[in-house]
């Protein structure tokens, strides 16, 4: 049924919504029975029930979950705070319909916000949904030591650290092998020829950044190659700043005939450029983090990429678990990426390179 709100609706009182009391007049019951059916509880017979479900539609009784919270026993919300960092990068969104796709099934909703690496934000979003009553978190957390949510640990608030693991308390938490991950990436632009490999990467003090860029440096070394600190740009924010890097870095005396892009949004940037600059064909790029149409340009990209389904499926089954009272240990579940190959990270450098050692 579809209501279309019209001038008068907006000018006379706002009508009181149906009370459990109008339910059980109309259905010809009690409150209780009325309460078991909305709460889905036993004791009451299927035409009973049937009946207290017709009354509540033709009333349009919607049922305050809030206030049966209060009563229950168990004291459970029915909400799950999911803590990402930006809900809009395509990597955080599709985390987050995995996550939903996994509690859903259980009754369990997912209220969702962006921290945007502020950690005051993290804080105060935790903050209130403790407040509310949520039955479990998942963070990718701003901050980076997290003992301010050890009292919730201690009263058992289940939560499940995504993405970057807890420091400061242990607790569950499902990460990818950053690491070997950036690691993987630079091997392939490596045994491609490639000598003169830049790699652009996010904020310093962010812990995936760290590790992908010590995998950067680790397949530099394995492979002899002198590491050339022109070449490793941080801080890289936006896509703007990721095209700004790019078009600077090829007007280096020596410029790098591959770029390892540390997130997908630097990816988005790094394209722009070389596809401005005529390059698009000349400079190898591998990107850390699929994205929606990466394989649609022109070459079509190659990345690092992370299982974004299955790390929500298992961030959602481990808070399950928990939820349903499943004890032991933290859990520390890691997941190994992979290349995805496309043509992108397979360009060759435009020249011969100089007598290096090879990989």
């Amino acid at each position: 049924m579809t209501t279309t709100m019209t001038q008068s609706d907006s000018d006379g009182p706002r009508p009181a919504r149906a009370t459990m009391k109008d339910v059980a007049r109309l259905a010809g019951v009690s409150v209780k029975t009325v309460s078991r059916v909305v709460n889905g509880e036993p004791g009451a017979s299927t035409a009973v029930r049937q009946r207290v479900l017709d009354a509540a539609e033709r009333l349009d009784y919607r049922h305050n979950l809030g206030a049966s919270t209060l009563r229950r026993k168990d004291a459970r919300s029915g909400i799950v705070g999911a803590l990402l960092q930006d809900v809009g990068n395509s990597y955080s969104a599709g985390l987050l319909r995995s996550l939903e796709d996994a509690l859903r099934p259980a009754g369990l909703s997912v209220l969702a916000a962006s921290l945007d690496e502020e950690p005051e934000r993290e804080r105060g979003i935790v903050s209130d949904l403790v407040a509310r009553r949520a039955d479990g978190l998942v963070l990718m957390p701003a901050t980076h030591r997290h003992e301010y949510l050890l009292s919730e640990r201690r009263a058992g608030l289940p939560m499940v650290f995504v993405d970057r693991r807890p420091h400061g308390l242990d607790c569950d938490s499902v990460t990818v092998d950053n690491h070997g991950g950036a690691k993987l990436a630079t091997t392939h632009l490596l045994s491609g020829g490639h000598r003169r490999i830049a790699m652009l990467s996010d904020l310093e003090e962010i812990e995936t950044a760290v590790e992908r860029r010590a995998g950067y440096r680790a397949a530099l070394d394995a492979a002899g190659i002198e590491f050339a600190p022109e070449l490793l740009v941080h801080s890289v924010r936006s896509d703007l700043e990721a095209a700004r890097t790019v078009t600077e870095l090829l007007d280096l005396a020596d410029p790098p005939t591959a770029i390892l892009a540390g997130r997908n949004i630097i990816t988005v940037g790094t394209v722009r450029a070389l596809r401005a600059a005529g390059a698009t064909r000349e400079i190898a790029v591998v990107g850390f983090d699929d994205f929606p149409l990466a394989d649609l340009v022109e070459p079509a990209l190659t990345v690092i990429r992370q299982d974004v389904q299955r790390i929500g499926a298992e961030v959602g089954a481990i808070l399950l678990d928990r939820l349903n009272g499943a004890g032991g240990p933290p859990r520390h579940l890691v997941i190994e990426p992979t290349l995805v190959q496309r043509g992108s990270g397979e360009i060759p450098p435009r020249l011969p390179q100089r007598s290096l050692p090879r990989p």
